[in-house]
């Protein structure tokens, strides 16, 4: 009999039933398309053995002048500067109390400590460092009082709770994020109050890791301690802790959404980094520095720090979240607009608020809830002017948008979105997919990337699933768009941050578990010791003779399949058949083909055919492999098929 190539279209279509999509793919996890042909994703490793607090949703790599690579890292918890693969905390400081403000309590065969200290302004989960405490008389010696701790109870505005611990790092974690130490149980010679020379340094408060919206249990501030705490009296704010940084020269600018702007100092890098300083308590800052924003970024071309959604020059503190400002030229400490520097405003006129802003090569591009404007460096007098692009457009997140070469792509609400010079929505083969699984309630979760070396976008998402009764909040999903070749895949993956290579060979991403990773980099999951293998898929519609109604009989397979790249000396794939009577029904039979690779000299080669008896009105194909070591990308497969009669 003759045999038949099997050649699909590129790309996933679930806009479409399977059966209408014959031709086409229809289902994939952890696959990706290259010259019109599937093949498997790369692999993770991880980018050092050490791990961070706090789930990660912001990443900023620069290089200082001479030459030392650091990374910024900002967490729900903490903001890191990464050298060398070690964590450097230099979060922001709130406040420093006065020597004997603070007094310990320990009590016998407890290892809580109560810790006193009149509005101390901290919520549950916040981090305070201890110094100049002497022992309180037993097992709780000055080493265990003297340092970082985190916060596991709110009693009231005057006073909170900590574990007492084992001298450690605090980046000994858990999944979750949060540390697990070894407790120090006090004894009944632990009486004192620790002296009086206590000081106590809060660093700012930390933020929430999902997104909480409307009022009650779980609102705002509530369940972060008890009623008329201070975890309750003190405004954190009901949204995503969101960090934004730039690099201003070797130096680094950061800003918690919604929050404050500060100022990291590379002169300070020798170990330990000092922490970051509000950028308008630093030496020769003016009285109209901005203190509060949604987003801080360096102009590239023009070297003029912006700041959206800020505090006005003239009602400092007061956040204005349609407002937008910039220092003096090079100068991030002259906010004061005068004739004789280019600092100065604007306001965008639509919207209720500034989303996010986006840096390409010719402008800014400047999200508020409903439309988008551009912002061009115009120069004296002005510096600014600012433009609107469209109306009624939506993002799903601050991070939902990305820029790649002059193009800017991003995530709506039900949608996706292309500018590149005019704004258009992007045809996409599984919006339905997509967004028909979506927790809206976490969409400010959303997190995009770009992956150049393939010329992808993802997005990354928290999908709608529910388990034992509970809804998803978590990232756990990708969607993925090749703007070179213009189609769509998706699968499933947990990263809430991520960064192309550049500075760096591979892109480095950071997963839930505390730990950055390499992607692209080998072929398995490095989450694990030793590295497992990455289960990867690909699945074809149902496929049919002429109207579909005859039965085909499929009686041999000839495998066209490539483990390029593979590790393992004896990589293989899964070639399975499955048919079906109706487009409606279960499928009836599958069989499942391992295919072998079995020499590279002179010519790859692998299992050459495969005898198959299977019947059915329409059939479809899935690849798919698990395995350790394995690289592999489809080429055009055969099957020998014929009628077979209607019945």
């Amino acid at each position: 009999m003759p045999l038949q190539k099997l050649q699909f279209r590129p790309g996933v279509n679930r806009e479409t039933t399977s059966y209408t999509n014959e031709g086409g793919w229809f289902d994939c996890d952890k696959v990706r398309f290259r010259f019109g042909t599937p093949e498997k994703i790369g692999g993770w490793e991880k980018y050092s053995g050490k791990s961070f607090l706090g789930t990660c949703r912001a990443l900023k790599p620069f290089v200082a002048l001479q030459g030392e690579s650091y990374l910024g890292v900002g967490t729900h918890l903490k903001y890191y500067i990464n050298e060398g693969g070690g964590y450097n905390d230099i979060t922001p400081i709130r406040e420093t109390t006065v020597a004997g403000d603070v007094t310990f309590a320990a009590v016998n065969g407890s290892s809580t400590l109560t810790i006193t200290d009149s509005n101390h302004g901290a919520t549950q989960y916040d981090f305070v460092t201890f110094s100049g405490a002497v022992s309180l008389g037993g097992v709780i010696t000055a080493a265990v009082l003297n340092q970082e701790y985190q916060i596991t109870r709110i009693v009231s505005a005057d006073a909170f709770e900590v574990v007492a611990r084992e001298v450690a790092s605090l980046n000994d974690i858990t999944i979750d994020g949060q540390y697990t130490p070894t407790p120090v149980v006090a004894d009944g010679s632990d009486t004192g109050n620790g002296g009086g020379s206590i000081v106590g340094t809060y660093q700012i408060t930390v933020g929430l890791d999902t997104t909480v919206s409307g009022a009650g249990w779980g609102a705002g501030t509530w369940s972060r301690g008890t009623w008329g705490s201070a975890a309750n009296l003190t405004a954190v704010g009901d949204t995503l802790r969101i960090w934004s940084h730039d690099n201003f020269g070797e130096d680094l600018i950061i800003n918690v959404r919604n929050g404050g702007i500060y100022y990291w100092d590379k002169s300070t890098s020798s170990a330990p980094f000092a922490p970051a300083v509000e950028l308008s308590q630093l030496a020769g800052a003016d009285a109209t520095t901005p203190t509060i924003a949604k987003q801080v970024m360096i102009s590239d071309r023009d070297r003029h720090v912006l700041v959206f959604g800020c505090d006005a020059q003239d009602n400092i503190g007061v956040q204005d979240p349609l407002l937008i400002r910039f220092s003096d030229q090079e100068n991030p400490l002259v906010w004061s607009a005068q004739a004789t520097n280019t600092a100065g405003d604007l306001r965008i006129g639509t919207g209720s608020e500034i989303i996010t802003a986006i840096e390409t090569r010719q402008q800014i591009l400047v999200f508020t809830d409903k439309s988008l404007h551009a912002m061009q460096y115009l120069g004296p007098p002005f510096t600014f002017g600012i433009s609107m692009l469209s109306e009624n457009i939506t993002i799903a997140s601050p991070l939902a948008a990305i820029a790649v070469d002059d193009m800017v792509m991003w995530m709506g609400e039900q949608e996706f979105y292309i500018y590149s010079g005019q704004v258009q929505k992007l045809p996409c083969s599984v919006r339905s997919y997509v967004f028909n699984d979506f927790n809206q309630d976490q969409a400010e979760k959303v997190t995009s990337a770009v992956n150049s070396s393939f010329s992808e976008i993802w997005w990354f998402y928290p999908s709608a699933t529910v388990t034992n009764g509970l809804i998803n909040q978590n990232i756990d999903r990708y969607v993925v768009y090749n703007y070179q070749e213009q189609v769509w895949s998706y699968g499933t993956l947990a990263r809430s941050a991520w960064i192309d290579r550049g500075i760096g060979q591979y892109p480095i991403a950071a997963s839930l578990d505390g730990y950055l990773y390499y992607h692209e980099f080998g072929n398995d999951d490095g989450s694990v010791n030793p590295p497992a293998g990455i289960n990867s898929y690909i699945e074809s519609s149902q496929m049919s003779l002429g109207a579909g109604d005859n039965f085909v009989l499929l009686s041999k397979l000839i495998p066209d399949v490539t483990f390029d790249g593979s590790s393992s000396p004896s990589p293989n794939v899964d070639f399975t058949f499955q048919t079906r009577r109706f487009p409606g029904s279960a499928y009836d039979q599958t069989t499942v083909s391992d295919i072998i690779r079995s020499s590279t000299v002179p010519v790859e080669q692998f299992t050459d055919q495969v005898r198959l008896r299977m019947r059915g009105r329409s059939f479809a194909l899935k690849i798919e492999s698990d395995n350790t070591g394995v690289e592999w990308r489809l080429g055009t497969p055969r099957v020998e098929l014929r009628p077979d009669g209607r019945r």
